[in-house]
């Protein structure tokens, strides 16, 4: 993966979240808003499912190359896609041979 790409995704994103918590006047303030309507509990579901499917891959990842699954699995479910990002972009790269 292109990690320069990953940490550009990172920035702005990180960026847009910062804004996104302002705007709302915090954490909770702004996880309230997604418990309000169906339309953001379908919001919530998919991003639970895409969750899901990412962890999956990382743990098969962690496993081929070594790595811990279960602090990743732990810091993807508190911190979102923050974490897969970061995972990632801290992977070695591998050497084909």
């Amino acid at each position: 993966m292109n990690k320069a790409l990953l940490i550009f995704v990172l920035v702005v994103f990180s960026a847009l979240t910062g804004y996104t918590l302002v705007h709302y006047g915090g954490l909770f303030a702004w996880l309230s808003f997604y418990t309000r309507d169906p339309a953001s509990w379908q919001v919530v579901a998919d991003l639970i499912i895409a969750m899901s499917l990412l962890l999956v891959f990382i743990r098969r990842d962690a496993q081929a190359n070594g790595r811990p699954f279960v602090p990743w699995a732990v810091f993807c479910l508190v911190v979102g896609s923050f974490g897969p990002l970061l995972y990632f972009i801290t992977a070695k790269k591998r050497v084909e041979g």
